[in-house]
């Protein structure tokens, strides 16, 4: 169903132009440069001390990230708070670095769904860190730390899902950007509320929003901290799906079980190949064209010839 971006205000979306060329420009791009932490980071040690951050971080203990990862090659990332509807304590916020860096090292992973624990999504940061850490210099540290966190997460070799149940809110609803792919179950809502704390995005929310639905549709949203259902978030590319509920479809299964389905579509095949797909689609999101056709180049280098190449010339599967 075709629906005219008349009808709705924010269903006109701007077309973002140009790329993320602080990072990696000038840069020789060859296969290593994927495999390199360092470089998947939007800031330095010469920006800020990451160490001095996390250890204020650490201060304020509560929840857990919990990280599964499954035989199938697709791994689960839970925010686990439930009391502070999964807001994300100082130490989370050190978990979650800690959870990117095994993910980045996963050798055989293909996928990657984020979910909250206890039927909630994300509720953004605790608010007693939040208060602690509230003069601006170290506003702007924790604002590098998760930036960088959050677009390692993206960044990422696997292709990821936020799984949205119930409310993502604040520094929830960016998380929810720093996945390739959102799915939203029955009454979720994405809700920038930022501006009600006297606060914009800081965690690189503003900028991942303006690339999935336009500078309009963000400007709006922000603004206004709309409430984004599973139908608005369809109409505006917010979301790529809507889960059923388990409560009512019997067969449809848990909503993780619904979620990695909707997955395994994308994830079907050798992780190298998975990944390398991964790779050639983040270099022609972030990299200006050339740079991006000759990253496409030397990814292809790294499965051409290579066992999973072979075998599938050798079973003539190319059309199956």
């Amino acid at each position: 169903m075709v629906i005219s971006a008349m009808r709705h205000p924010f269903l006109r979306s701007s077309q973002v132009c140009g790329s993320w060329t602080r990072l990696l420009s000038a840069v020789t791009y060859t296969p290593r440069m994927w495999q390199r932490q360092t470089s998947n980071c939007v800031y330095t040690e010469m920006d800020f001390n990451q160490e001095e951050i996390m250890e204020k971080l650490q201060v304020f203990p509560g929840g857990s990230i919990d990280l599964s990862k499954q035989d199938s090659g697709i791994a689960v990332l839970t925010i686990n708070n439930p009391s502070r509807m999964n807001a994300f304590s100082g130490t989370m916020m050190v978990e979650l670095e800690e959870k990117v860096t095994q993910l980045e090292q996963w050798a055989d992973g293909k996928g990657l769904i984020v979910q909250g624990a206890a039927g909630t999504f994300c509720s953004g940061s605790d608010l007693n860190a939040v208060k602690a850490i509230s003069n601006p210099q170290d506003g702007m540290k924790m604002c590098m730390f998760m930036q960088n966190t959050l677009t390692r997460l993206l960044r990422l070799s696997l292709i990821s899902v936020a799984l949205v149940e119930g409310r993502a809110l604040g520094g929830g609803a960016e998380l929810t950007t720093a996945c390739d792919f959102r799915l939203m179950a029955p009454g979720s809502v994405i809700q920038f509320v930022h501006k009600h704390m006297g606060l914009v995005p800081g965690w690189g929310g503003a900028a991942r929003l303006i690339q999935l639905v336009g500078s309009q549709n963000s400007l709006k949203l922000l603004g206004s901290a709309s409430k984004v259902d599973s139908e608005f978030g369809l109409q505006i590319r917010l979301a790529d799906g809507v889960l059923e509920d388990p409560l009512v479809e019997e067969s449809a299964g848990t909503l993780l079980q619904q979620a990695e389905n909707w997955l395994s579509n994308c994830t079907k095949g050798p992780p190298a190949v998975i990944q390398a797909v991964k790779k050639v689609v983040l270099s022609g999101r972030e990299l200006p064209l050339v740079e991006a056709l000759r990253t496409e180049k030397d990814v292809l280098g790294t499965v051409w010839g290579g066992p999973d190449h072979l075998q599938a010339l050798a079973s003539k599967s190319k059309y199956k």
